[in-house]
């Protein structure tokens, strides 16, 4: 849930907020995250945000910045 408690902290529309949370989905899944009270959750919900920050607006870039240097091999 972290993504969604700190989307709402900032003023996006709702096409933004949508690709966001793709993206927060997306990686998640792909980190075989299930359990979202895990607090790398929130680290990857905050690396998501302040790379929309800088402009990137692609979920699937959002998603791969966000789980850089994040998976295990």
């Amino acid at each position: 849930m972290a993504i969604y408690q700190l989307v709402r902290k900032l003023s996006l529309n709702p096409e933004e907020v949508e690709k966001l949370t793709t993206a927060y989905e997306s990686a998640l899944t792909k980190l075989q995250l299930s359990n979202r009270d895990d607090p790398i959750t929130t680290i990857i919900a905050e690396r998501i945000i302040e790379a929309a920050k800088t402009g990137v607006r692609d979920s699937d870039e959002l998603c791969t910045m966000a789980i850089k240097d994040l998976r295990v091999p």
